[in-house]
């Protein structure tokens, strides 16, 4: 209680109040402009903290994360185009209630869902956060080898398109990681004589070429937003509207706060997993896709649950559970600052500030989001590549300023130009940027491991927390195993009968007998 009366005091000092205004209205502005997206802007913005506080950098970078969470569904709503990947579920329902003129009540329960979710998330971060936290202070390298590296498999398993890609994706993000002078010997490792790379890649420029550049360039190539379905109408809900959607708002509330601390969670997987979980219950699931407000509450509150629960393992073990954190884990080393274990008692007024200003920060989404809905939707008509010169001149002046180095410009453009294929190629950023931090993670922690054990690879097995978690990983790998080759087994004997010929008893005898068979 102590710690976050302290990070109420933090969130209260008018510089933070503003940097939290200032954070939730850029996200929500960013959600409505497709192209964009919560991810990109966090990385334009990272040059603007580095004359700000450490805590006031972070309240704002989150600010921005969650907001954009919200303005996604703006367009989501009225135009059928989501501004984030996140809000691709609610075109599903909340589209169609535009179409039938009940857009501000989507748009509305869509507020209201994302104040709970993102409230009820909150409290969890106040009371997991610190039992993490002195938990992790328990864990040695051998545990943090194999976190990260379930972390790697996790985030590529969850990643969109083939897991294939997904693990190729980070294993280029781990390959960019080992490049510079080796942690342990200082030999040089994949610099090719150029002194530059000797440092190595510096994180934010990678995060600006691949997720701000790439974006932008793949920006340029989507189509204009369309003409809203039709009028906003009344934005409040209606009680049958409010006694429909409480059950989803419950349910999305507790299952964004525990999807949102998975590694790759946050982001996509929490509202697809409410939209199948209200779909699955409900007593009529033929009313979703035609306009079930169930359908909009749950993702919605789901999706801003999880992206404040992110939060968790970021603050406490250091360990980013998606690309947007990892840009956030990057403003934090900017700053001189290591998250993990030992944040809350060497930076109280950070871990508990941010807190803090979350709760402020879903209620001034709740009070602005509900007058504004009008104002975004003329905003969101803006074309995206009249933004594109001024915001590539920023993410390059921001590539610069991370280490005053033209270098990092150059490497930057390269970056974004390599994502901007891989994109179109079906790799996703994401694994990419999360196998580039987790690679910094891992490799120092394996190789403690094994200068603690001599070389002995049974240490993994032998620890408790590390043996448990392997375990159940393979335990994991093994069911998943199962399910497939059930399927496969299932679908081949479907097979065989479809195609096994009729026996003489079951031969058609007339013409009525052949059309019916």
């Amino acid at each position: 209680m102590q710690g976050i009366i302290d990070g109420f005091m933090v969130a209260f000092t008018p510089a933070n109040l503003l940097f939290v205004l200032i954070g939730v209205l850029i996200g929500m502005l960013i959600g409505v402009l497709p192209g964009l997206g919560p991810g990109p802007t966090v990385a334009l913005l990272l040059p603007l903290t580095f004359t700000l506080e450490p805590s006031t950098a972070v309240i704002m970078l989150a600010g921005v994360y969650y907001g954009a969470m919200y303005g996604g569904t703006i367009t989501a709503v009225l135009l059928k185009l989501p501004g984030e990947s996140a809000s691709v579920v609610t075109t599903f329902d909340g589209y169609q209630m535009a179409r039938q003129g009940r857009a501000g009540a989507a748009l509305g329960i869509a507020a209201i869902g994302s104040f709970v979710g993102g409230l009820v998330a909150t409290c969890a971060l106040v009371l997991i956060a610190p039992l993490m936290a002195e938990f992790g202070l328990r864990i040695g390298p051998p545990e943090y080898t194999v976190i990260a590296l379930l972390g790697l498999l996790l985030v590529s398993a969850m990643s969109q398109g083939p897991l294939i890609k997904g693990v190729i994706s980070a294993g280029i993000g781990l390959l960019l990681a080992v490049v510079g002078l080796d942690p342990v010997d200082a030999a040089p490792r994949l610099d090719f004589g150029v002194p530059e790379l000797l440092d190595g890649f510096n994180l934010v420029v990678i995060i600006i070429g691949v997720y701000g550049i790439s974006e932008l360039l793949s920006g340029l190539m989507e189509p204009a937003p369309t003409a809203a379905a039709g009028p906003v109408g009344k934005v409040l809900p209606t009680r049958d509207d409010m006694r429909r959607s409480a059950g989803p708002i419950v349910r999305g509330s507790i299952l964004g706060s525990l999807l949102g601390t998975v590694p790759g969670g946050g982001g996509d997987l929490p509202s697809v997993a409410s939209y199948s979980l209200e779909r699955r219950l409900a007593k009529d699931p033929s009313r979703f896709g035609k306009g079930a407000i169930e359908g909009v509450a749950g993702p919605e509150t789901a999706n801003n649950a999880g992206a404040v629960a992110t939060f968790i393992p970021l603050l406490t073990l250091g360990l980013p559970p998606n690309p947007i954190l990892a840009v956030i884990f990057g403003a934090l080393l900017i700053q001189g600052i290591t998250p993990g274990p030992s944040l809350v008692v060497e930076h109280p007024d950070i871990f508990w500030g941010v807190i803090a200003s979350m709760f402020i920060g879903n209620l001034v989404l709740l009070i602005l989001n509900l007058p504004l809905v009008r104002v975004w939707v003329k905003v969101a008509r803006v074309p995206v590549a009249l933004m594109t010169t001024g915001t590539m001149l920023v993410l390059l002046v921001g590539a610069f300023s991370a280490a005053n180095d033209v270098f990092n410009i150059w490497v930057a453009i390269i970056a974004g130009i390599v994502g901007f294929f891989l994109r179109k190629a079906g790799f996703e950023g994401g694994p990419l940027i999360l196998g580039f931090v987790f690679g910094s993670i891992l490799e120092p922690a394996f190789r403690q491991s094994l200068l603690l054990s001599r070389g002995d690879l049974t240490i993994f097995m032998s620890r408790p927390i590390s043996g448990t978690l392997i375990a159940l990983a393979v335990a994991a790998a093994a069911y998943s195993a199962f399910r497939v080759i059930r399927k496969r087994r299932a679908r081949a004997k479907g097979q065989r009968t479809l195609t096994q010929p009729l026996t003489t008893e079951e031969a058609p005898t007339n013409a009525d007998d052949s059309s019916r068979h």
